[in-house]
């Protein structure tokens, strides 16, 4: 499978949001602009990439049930025995995701997310 390249713009903001010194990866809130804090960045990434790998391009998207139970199969099973925490994690990252405007949130009841349009 092909690697897909970032773009200086996404590799730029990867930088200044990771520090390698203590391995963990500042993150946003889209519920509290502003706020940050700091994760482990492989339980991060882990989750990260499950996460877009389980959402849809497009609307219908998956409610928060949906997705906690869809990307339990993609973690590894070192980060996530058993897909310990994994939604905690996943509403992390996916709150995350949201305040980069990666993923949409559907006004929809319940809730449901998609992958917003790659520019």
């Amino acid at each position: 499978m092909p690697s897909k390249k970032r773009t200086s713009a996404h590799t730029a903001a990867a930088r200044r949001r990771t520090s390698g010194a203590d391995g963990k990866i500042t993150v946003e809130n889209v519920n509290v602009p502003g706020y940050t804090t700091r994760l482990d960045a492989a339980m991060y990434g882990a989750m990260r990439r499950a996460i877009l790998k389980v959402l849809p391009a497009k609307a219908p998207g998956l409610t928060q049930t949906q997705i906690r139970s869809a990307v339990v199969p993609h973690l590894p099973k070192g980060l996530f025995p058993g897909g310990a925490k994994a939604a905690w994690w996943a509403k992390s990252v996916q709150l995350d995701l949201e305040a980069q405007k990666l993923l949409a949130r559907e006004p929809s009841k319940p809730l449901r997310w998609h992958r917003r349009p790659r520019r």
